[in-house]
């Protein structure tokens, strides 16, 4: 049998709390790679396969049980790239977490009815260890300005358990955020998602 913790998982970034990708405080796995390569997309150095960093399902999880002890969070969102072109080692991270009691948010740039209809390894495992599931591509043609976490009308949420059932009607209420860290060598990092008019401000102020 293999050990699934030694499953690999090529990595994007790794964010050990946010508040910006999902209800609460959050940890977020972006990982990396990306087939579908959505017209607009705001990632799109998440895409090739062969960058990032290869790691493992039990090296990650090690970062997020430091999560949980430092930052108390409530979740672990997963984001890409594409999430289920590795669904098997992150179903096996989110199967941990459910065990520690954190609920599990996931993306994908597929539609459910698609990745049924692939039928990829580990996507229904990981499907089913997800609380709030977000389908669908981006479409920049329809850029969504009333639900936070999403960047087009056409992307779905799926309240897959009472975790987040309480959210369903509500999402309208919930407003968009930003996140921007300064790092160490002076290079800037954001995460979250504003509308890119926003962005444009931001640059032209920088």
């Amino acid at each position: 049998m293999t050990d699934k913790g030694l499953l690999p998982i090529q990595l994007h970034r790794f964010l050990p709390v946010t508040e910006v990708e999902g209800p609460g405080k959050r940890a977020c796995v972006w990982v990396q790679g990306c087939p579908i390569h959505c017209k607009g997309c705001g990632v799109p150095w998440t895409w090739n396969p062969k960058k990032g960093t290869r790691t493992t399902v039990d090296d990650i999880w090690k970062k997020i049980e430091m999560s949980i002890e430092k930052y108390d969070i409530e979740g672990i969102t997963f984001l890409g790239g594409e999430p289920f072109e590795q669904a098997l080692a992150l179903a096996e991270l989110g199967r941990r977490a459910k065990e520690k009691g954190l609920s599990i948010m996931a993306f994908s740039g597929y539609y459910k009815e698609q990745l049924e209809e692939m039928n990829k390894e580990g996507w229904k495992e990981l499907y089913e260890v997800t609380d709030l599931f977000i389908d669908g591509p981006f479409e920049r043609d329809y850029i969504d300005k009333e639900r936070p976490w999403v960047g087009s009308m056409n992307q779905r949420f799926h309240f897959l358990t009472e975790r987040y059932k309480h959210l369903e009607h509500k999402l309208t209420m919930i407003h968009d955020k930003l996140e921007i860290y300064v790092q160490n060598d002076g290079t800037i990092a954001a995460n979250g998602m504003v509308s890119p008019e926003i962005w444009h401000r931001l640059l032209d102020d920088l």
